[in-house]
């Protein structure tokens, strides 16, 4: 299982592999057969740091990978053509390089590829004197490949944004089933996992937010995958939604926390309405493949319901607690709605008529009255 497990982590890093190698090597023949450059290392390093840079603004990076590569050089050649070569010569450079980068305005990025070039000049082929304009053309030949090879075999900016997405719903649902499954069983030390379950969700959160910033990125630079953009743009779209309801959950559960330990009775509805979200979480991404016009699938239909179900719990009782968890049950239920393409009034219209289907299925049964 390990070992499938790892194979499928290199079939997933099969483009980006390929990028790599094929970048550095057009880098390298670029250099040594059109300009005639002896050992130009510089050249598929430079491809390599640039398609390694991250997606997102992936071009203002690149171009202060680049920058940062040409000071290093600068600075490496002028000084060791005159100091030599030497720990103390190296510690120089290295300062100076990395002070330079920071004198022109330059992130993090920058000063680091500045002094990491200047580390290669001093350790791999000192100059015998001034600058080698070679190797900064060698730099900006490789840089160049890199984004030209990201350009033209991007990777699928769809499969990068499901690719994330999918972890977070399914931790999302799971959150909210452990709320649910703590107020059937009136479990405070179940409450207390859902809550620190709920909390663990920000890094997923955070990496599907990065990942479709990434995705829009690819498709508005990258020609093979303009076709891309539509659906990217309900990822987009659904992205503050989804950490809105991931918020919420956090405050559902902590909520739901306390409500246990003041020993409120929480009425079945609201476990009702937690499990109806769950299922709205889960069927969330199948929705988003859907055209905005035709979304009354699962994952709309339960979000509904949950907001509903939760709606008349809040009409039959007076308890502090229990009005927090159905406040936050339908926040919630609006946030996913609206992801999936409602705007606010629609979503609470559907949430109304939802509530009253909700209330003529439940006639039959006597409401009972809550704290």
């Amino acid at each position: 299982m390990r070992i499938q497990s790892r194979l499928d982590d290199v079939r997933r890093a099969a483009l980006p592999i390929a990028q790599a190698s094929l970048a550095a090597g057009v880098a390298w023949l670029i250099a040594t057969d059109v300009f005639g450059h002896q050992r130009p290392f510089f050249a598929p390093i430079s491809a390599i740091i640039c398609l390694g840079a991250t997606y997102v603004e992936r071009g203002r990076r690149t171009v202060e990978l680049m920058i940062g590569v040409t000071l290093g050089i600068a600075v490496g050649d002028l000084l060791i053509a005159g100091i030599g070569v030497g720990t103390w010569q190296l510690m120089l450079v290295i300062a100076l390089a990395m002070a330079t980068a920071v004198f022109v305005g330059g992130g993090p990025i920058l000063v680091t590829q500045a002094a990491v070039s200047a580390i290669l000049v001093v350790t791999l082929q000192p100059p015998d004197q001034g600058i080698y304009w070679g190797r900064m053309i060698d730099a900006f030949t490789g840089g160049l490949l890199g984004i030209a090879v990201s350009i033209l075999l991007p990777v699928d900016p769809l499969a990068l944004a499901r690719r994330t997405v999918r972890p977070l719903l399914d931790e999302l649902a799971g959150a909210l089933d452990d709320v649910a499954d703590a107020l059937d069983a009136n479990d405070a030390t179940g409450a207390e996992r859902a809550l620190a379950r709920a909390r663990a969700l920000d890094d997923k959160a955070g990496a599907f937010h990065h990942a479709v910033l990434a995705a829009g990125e690819t498709a508005r630079i990258a020609p093979p995958r303009w076709r891309t953009r539509g659906q990217l743009a309900q990822y987009a779209h659904a992205d503050p939604q989804l950490d809105n309801a991931v918020r919420n959950t956090r405050v559902l559960a902590r909520g739901a926390l306390r409500a246990l330990q003041l020993g409120d009775h929480v009425p079945p509805g609201i476990g009702h309405a937690l499990r109806d979200l769950a299922t709205a979480v889960r069927d969330f991404d199948a929705a988003l493949a859907t055209s905005p016009d035709d979304r009354s699938g699962v994952a709309r239909t339960a979000a509904v319901r949950a907001a509903a179900r939760a709606t008349l719990v809040l009409e039959r009782t007076g308890n502090l607690s229990v009005s927090v968890l159905v406040g936050q049950v339908r926040s919630t239920a609006v946030d996913l709605l609206r992801g999936l393409g409602l705007d606010g009034d629609d979503a609470r219209a559907a949430v109304r008529a939802a509530a009253r289907e909700v209330a003529t299925e439940e006639l039959a049964a006597p409401p009972e009255r809550v704290g």
